[in-house]
């Protein structure tokens, strides 16, 4: 492009301005020297590119690239660019522009609202007014990639607001997360955005943690489909998909987040077998070109200074080719928490030396980049390791395109990419799959339309802020469960509302260890509710916590309902009346009494924007519920940990403990029933290195139509090392009309069977495999087995009865 069309084309950009003579036929001048070097030839190789550049950059240069500025109103003070960037520490370039000009509300609703995130066209406008600064104003005009966070859609004003991750997890739907990936990345990159920081890979293990609900769940194979096809719906739009937070770091001791987030109580094993294989996959399968490193240590080495965590494992085992971000305060934390690091300094040189390409914090880079210049400078930290450490990040950019295309091409096209009918509509399935039966005595649901009078009542049914994120879409207009029951129903049926109790009470968070009787006012609301459900026909329950008890550094010490709503759900269930609790909360809650007592059960999680009504739908029979339980839900924090999978014998109980769990993983109910029969697996023998067929025929029994997710589980009966009772192995969602059946299919390969031997490797033992197919981990419906063969090993046989008795 000539510079005398860019300079007409001011549709691209806010200002209206003459640019240089740069842009020409196929190709960028970005050192503004009229000459084509090989960094500005789209036709050399990329790695030839990037080595010409390196060549030509200055120390200054490399360090710039190798922090993070926060966007407006972050850190930067403007959204566009002013004359006192020609003297800010980015007049030498920037690695990267976070959140930049989004619409973030803030922790606290207290940011500033940018005059640029809407519409979205001017927003798009503003992001190429930015890069065309670095472009024509650096010595270089190495381009920046803005990041933003997508784990709830994009982190933009108004984008497509989906469920949080662990709603999506609840679909246990591969191809409906691939199009979220697609929507968020396809949103985002119409916005400018050209790095998403999604998925959350942790496992959520202990649900006291603060961010269980961020996560896909507490199973390694579920996290791993489901990261998997994220990462490619993202990446298939040309942004980077960051994979979030690596790693080990969803386990710190007891579960406590905040200042904790440090020392997790796991063993290499476990991280080996547990933790790593959903970013193993979402790098090897994928593709990922993002890592987010963690603020923990591991086995007394923080995860941000370790080499054997962020070059070894990533890059020499798994081949990871992209960059590395530290999460906000990482490397601080290596000096002021851990203290592995006598200065600040040298907790930059440990990062670098690890691995860390860019520093990503919420205070202005110059406090990051001095520091690291003056490493090098004096000897401490060879220009060797910076280069390495710029070529990842700019093998990034170069794959993004953004030395040959650094501009949005059409920004006005970017009203009809956001937020459009068919995102909004994908957004709408994924809330209504999300939502999970896990109990309904008598059919008590689905309700009657002919119902005349409803109550709806606790703490979130009408609370339109209780579902926001710090780290979704923003400036959004939630739908209440209130709001979206009164619209499906309109006048033909009274729907009352009365609020009961808050979601915590005064005395929160001491009240989850020992509870006051509940104060007048309590009792107050607590009898208006009471009183609301004199007549009614049907109680709506709407409990459980908002964002403000489940988010980042927002742990618990309990797992119950907080505050006084159990008190609520007891004096409504007096009634008479009958009851559906709607549980909307960000971890598993033991609602011991409900399940006992109250006749149905409705878990929604956070959902999306449309929420109240997707669960509108699923309690009045419009949707038949699909959702199961990426989770389990233990009777007692007691229990913890009580999660799938686990090692044989390890969650039985003693004389002292109560048995079982509330709901298992894998557990969900639906308005009709399913049958499965007929289980096939070929070969039954085979030696390693081949692949098993496992199909089972599933029938709709019901009258109804519905989707059932098949899940089949693996147990290596026999092995060299203490393997899990059952892994998850395969699961597929398969929709059936009443009376009609399918067949299900699923290809077992050698890296389903493989397990960590005594030499710290993966490998497939001989022995026997047993197959089990079922509804939940616990709801077996068929099961089977099949041989790895080896000649020199004696086919295994099960132990004698005896051998399970209880030795007292």
């Amino acid at each position: 492009m000539s510079s005398e069309g860019l300079a007409a084309d001011t549709s691209k950009f806010v200002r209206q301005k003459r640019s240089p003579d740069i842009y020409r036929s196929g190709w960028i001048d970005l050192n503004k020297n009229g000459t084509r070097d090989p960094y500005e030839d789209p036709t050399l190789d990329r790695e030839a590119r990037i080595t010409d550049l390196l060549g030509r950059m200055t120390l200054e240069e490399k360090t710039a690239q190798m922090v993070t500025l926060y966007g407006f109103p972050r850190v930067a003070s403007d959204e566009l660019p002013t004359p006192a960037w020609k003297a800010a520490l980015w007049k030498d370039g920037i690695g990267n522009i976070d959140e930049h000009m989004n619409g973030n509300t803030g922790w606290t609703n207290n940011l500033a609202d940018p005059v640029h995130d809407l519409p979205y066209s001017l927003h798009t406008r503003a992001i190429n007014e930015v890069q065309r600064w670095f472009i024509e104003e650096t010595r270089l005009g190495i381009p920046v990639d803005f990041t933003n966070e997508g784990i709830r859609g994009l982190l933009h004003s108004k984008a497509t607001s989906f469920p949080a991750q662990l709603a999506v997890a609840s679909t246990w739907n591969k191809q409906l997360v691939r199009e979220i990936g697609r929507v968020t990345g396809r949103e985002g990159r119409a916005l400018g955005y050209t790095n998403i920081y999604s998925p959350v890979l942790d496992l959520a293990r202990d649900p006291r943690w603060g961010r269980v609900i961020e996560s896909y769940g507490e199973d390694p194979f579920l996290v791993g489909e489901l990261g998997v096809e994220q990462v490619k719906g993202l990446q298939e739009q040309r942004v980077v998909s960051t994979l979030k937070h690596f790693a080990v770091y969803s386990v710190p001791k007891g579960g406590r987040d905040g200042e904790a987030r440090t020392d997790p109580q796991v063993t290499w094993r476990d991280v080996q077998t547990i933790f790593l294989p959903p970013f193993r996959r979402a790098i090897q399968d994928a593709g990922a070109l993002g890592v987010m490193s963690s603020y923990n240590d591991y086995d007394g080495i923080p995860v941000q200074a370790s080499h054997l965590f962020l070059t070894q494992i990533l890059r020499q085992q798994w081949g990871f080719q992209g960059y590395v971000v530290s999460d906000s305060a990482a490397v601080e934390f290596i000096h002021t928490k851990h203290r592995t690091a006598a200065t600040p300094e040298e907790a930059i040189r440990q990062a670098v030396e690890a691995g860390l390409n860019i520093r990503t914090n919420f205070t202005p880079p110059e406090a990051y980049a001095e520091p690291l210049r003056n490493l090098v400078r004096e000897g401490r930290l060879r220009v060797e390791t910076v280069d390495a450490r710029v070529r990842d990040i700019l093998r990034v950019k170069f794959w993004l395109g953004l030395f040959d295309t650094p501009y949005q091409e059409k920004p006005a096209s970017t009203d009809q990419v956001v937020r459009t009918p068919a995102n909004l509509s994908l957004a709408a399935q994924a809330g209504r799959q999300s939502i999970i039966l896990l109990k309904n005595d008598r059919d008590l649901l689905p309700l009657s339309r002919h119902v005349k009078r409803i109550l709806v009542t606790g703490p979130l049914a009408d609370d339109a802020h209780g579902w926001w994120s710090r780290y979704g879409a923003q400036r959004l207009g939630f739908i209440t469960p209130l709001a979206g029951l009164r619209a499906k129903l309109g006048s033909d049926v009274e729907v009352r509302y009365a609020k009961g109790v808050d979601v915590k009470d005064e005395r929160f968070p001491e009240s989850d260890v020992f509870k006051e009787p509940p104060s007048d006012a309590v009792r107050a609301g607590i009898d208006a509710a009471v009183a609301a459900a004199k007549d009614v026909d049907v109680i709506i329950a709407t409990l459980g916590e908002t964002d403000e008890l489940c988010r980042e550094s927002a742990s618990r010490v309990s797992l119950d309902l907080p505050g006084y709503q159990e008190d609520l759900l007891r004096a409504l269930h007096a009634t008479g009346k009958p009851v559906v609790l709607v549980l909307s909360n960000g971890r598993p809650l033991s609602v011991n009494w409900a399940a006992r007592h109250v006749p149905a059960i409705v878990e929604m999680w956070f959902p999306g924007e449309d929420g109240g009504a997707a669960l509108a739908d699923i309690l009045f029979g419009d949707v038949n519920p699909s959702g199961r339980l990426p989770i389990t839900f233990p009777k007692s924090v007691g229990q913890i940990q009580m999660n799938f999978p686990a090692h044989p014998g390890s969650q039985a109980h003693d004389a002292g403990q109560v048995p079982g769990v509330l709901f298992p993983f894998g557990h969900g109910l639906s308005y009709t029933k399913f049958g499965y029969r007929n289980l096939r697996i070929s070969p039954r023998k085979l030696r390693s290195g081949g692949r098993v067929e496992v199909s089972v025929d599933v029938t709709n029994t019901g009258q109804r139509a519905g989707d059932d997710v098949v899940q089949l589980y693996l147990r290596d009966d026999y092995s060299s090392v203490v393997t899990f009772e059952k892994l998850l192995r395969g699961f597929e969602r398969v929709s059936l009309a009443p009376g009609e059946t399918k067949t299900v299919r699923f290809i077992l390969t050698p890296e389903h069977l493989a397990l960590y031997d005594r030499g710290q490797q993966w490998t497939v033992e001989p022995g026997r495999f047993t197959v089990q197919i079922g509804a939940s981990s616990e709801d077996v419906r068929v099961e089977g087995s099949f041989d790895i063969v080896d000649d020199a090993v004696e086919l295994e046989k099960a132990p004698d009865a005896t051998d399970r008795t209880d030795p007292r």
